[in-house]
């Protein structure tokens, strides 16, 4: 397996562990807890963590087929993404200064970088 196939995957696994028990604390532990507003915007953050870790691990599955450098850049652009897009919704959702929500859509816009470098990729590939 190719260094980069190997630490997507490893990396959309966990990210989808991570998806999974968020979305667990969401449902079982956090509705008595917060407002629904705050308790939607939770939800918002697992469900794109969720989408786009799914996508994640099928770029990781291509990379073990054709690895490439677009692949590669493609897929921490996504991360990123998830990272800053999903990360502060979570903080948001605890607490966090309302100010952090201007973060919010750049992790938004990585996560478009990352599937348009993505399809770029996929067009181009021999």
């Amino acid at each position: 397996m190719s260094h980069d196939a190997r630490w997507i995957l490893t990396l959309a696994a966990l990210l989808v562990v991570l998806a999974t028990a968020l979305g667990a604390f969401g449902a079982h532990g956090l509705e008595e807890v917060l407002t629904p507003a705050r308790l939607e915007v939770f939800e918002t953050g697992v469900r794109y963590h969720f989408y786009h870790t799914l996508g994640l691990l099928a770029l990781g599955v291509l990379a073990l087929l054709r690895p490439s450098r677009g692949l590669r850049l493609a897929a921490k652009l996504i991360v990123a993404g998830i990272v800053i897009f999903s990360g502060s919704l979570y903080a948001l959702t605890f607490g966090a200064p309302s100010a952090l929500g201007m973060v919010t859509p750049l992790g938004g816009l990585l996560l478009m970088l990352g599937w348009a470098l993505f399809a770029l990729t996929a067009w181009s590939a021999r």
